[in-house]
């Protein structure tokens, strides 16, 4: 799992269902006290399997100036074990529940879709904000995802402009509008 920290990737790998070749021996965050750009330890956790797609998306948010800690999830199995806090993602203060959530659809394992529909049905997960990372322009599926109550679609790669604006939740209380099943 990589996390990024102060705008740097700090790779958390340990995690036996990591992709392999994720990188090198487990590396803990500094204290959050120790990190000016973190004041309130604002997490996004994007879930992603293409190496690619994960390089874009974070250096989408570094130029957005979205500050944080980025956990990455590698299948949708993984996506919802970091959620519920299972085995490796116990530990809250190294893996917290995130503030906004980036969600590709096509994933191993589980399906976007479903680790949308879980998280909604999850009742201390269901509030917050999702937006749907995705290669697919289908009308269908952006309809499915609201439906389900994702905040936003976004077509890949992920730019400055549409990355500041998916984020606006974390700087504005009222930025991201619940999705339909969130209240």
């Amino acid at each position: 799992m990589i996390a990024q920290h102060c705008g740097k990737a700090v790779d958390l790998a340990g995690d036996s269902r990591a992709t392999a070749g994720t990188g090198s021996a487990s590396r803990m965050l500094p204290p959050e006290n120790e990190c000016p750009c973190m004041p309130e330890r604002q997490v996004i956790l994007l879930v992603e399997d293409n190496e690619d797609d994960i390089f874009f998306m974070q250096r989408a948010l570094e130029k957005a100036g979205v500050a944080g800690l980025l956990q990455v999830a590698r299948n949708g199995q993984q996506a919802l074990d970091y959620l519920a806090g299972h085995e490796a993602y116990a530990d809250r203060a190294q893996f917290p529940v995130p503030h906004l959530v980036f969600l590709d659809l096509k994933l191993p394992h589980v399906p976007g879709f479903e680790v949308l529909s879980w998280m909604r049905a999850q009742p201390s997960l269901r509030n917050i904000p999702v937006v749907v990372l995705t290669s697919s322009p289908q009308e269908r599926d952006r309809e499915k995802a609201h439906e389900l109550g994702a905040e936003g679609y976004l077509i890949k790669p992920p730019t400055r402009e549409t990355v500041r604006e998916a984020t606006r939740c974390l700087r504005e209380p009222d930025g991201c509008a619940p999705g339909p099943s969130a209240g």
